[in-house]
């Protein structure tokens, strides 16, 4: 599990889900994560399962959607002493509405920490890892972001724009040794997750049933997800950039 010792990473969205489960795996493997969310409890929570499992982290409060906020979170890795060699973008939500339901307010919010985050924090995270010799950036996408949902029309657009801003990135960014990659999960047992069922109305249990109608015949864990952010993260994937990862049971197979 040492896959990533030595190795400095930022996650954030890292107080619930699946960005929990990647700083937790990642705190397992090695590395010194930074964990950052805007939920400050749930990130020191997460912090102190990592470093109580004998691993190392620091938490943070950052509004991944304001500039000052994520160049403090980069400035931080500095001040440290480590520097950062991983970014992961796990935060993210969800409004499930047409686009006729969706007010403006909706869609500016979806669009700014779903995508203009990763800008930000990319923006500043880049020229760090350039300076170290290189770094990888893993970008949280969705099954969604590949093919249309229904209801959720900011939410589809915010993780499509995610899928060709990884591809633009990646080349981009080659050339200074940053591997830029993107994970599309399908339905993952995450309160983001659960909260669609309330915002639809639906009983979470058949919510999550109907969820399960996937090849593989059932939902997914955040740490499914995890271990996928784990592989790209490590120098088994040294040679994959600009790639799409789909980790979803199957669901988008057939």
């Amino acid at each position: 599990m040492n896959r990533l010792a030595g190795k400095r990473a930022l996650v954030t969205g890292a107080a619930s889900g699946i960005g929990r489960a990647i700083a937790q795996l990642f705190g397992q493997a090695g590395a010194l994560v930074l964990v950052a969310d805007i939920d400050v409890a749930g990130a020191e929570h997460t912090a102190e399962t990592i470093e109580g499992r004998g691993g190392r982290a620091v938490h943070l409060r950052c509004d991944i959607t304001d500039e000052a906020d994520c160049r403090r979170a980069v400035d931080l890795a500095v001040q440290l002493g480590e520097g950062l060699d991983i970014v992961v973008h796990s935060a993210g939500i969800i409004r499930r509405a047409s686009v006729v339901d969706t007010s403006v307010e909706e869609w500016d919010r979806v669009m700014a920490v779903n995508v203009k985050s990763i800008f930000l924090l990319s923006k500043h995270a880049v020229p760090l890892m350039e300076h170290s010799g290189g770094g990888v950036i893993i970008n949280i996408s969705s099954g969604w972001g590949l093919r249309g949902g229904r209801n959720a029309a900011s939410y589809c657009a915010s993780k499509g724009a995610v899928v060709t801003l990884t591809k633009a990135m990646a080349l981009d960014h080659a050339g200074q040794n940053i591997r830029v990659n993107c994970i599309c999960p399908g339905d993952t047992d995450t309160p983001m997750l659960r909260n669609e069922a309330a915002q639809l109305g639906e009983p979470i249990e058949s919510f999550l049933t109907d969820a399960a109608h996937r090849p593989l015949g059932r939902i997914g864990t955040p740490e499914d997800i995890a271990q996928a952010a784990l592989f790209l993260a490590s120098d088994a994937a040294s040679f994959v950039t600009g790639s799409i990862l789909v980790v979803d049971g199957g669901g988008l197979a057939g």
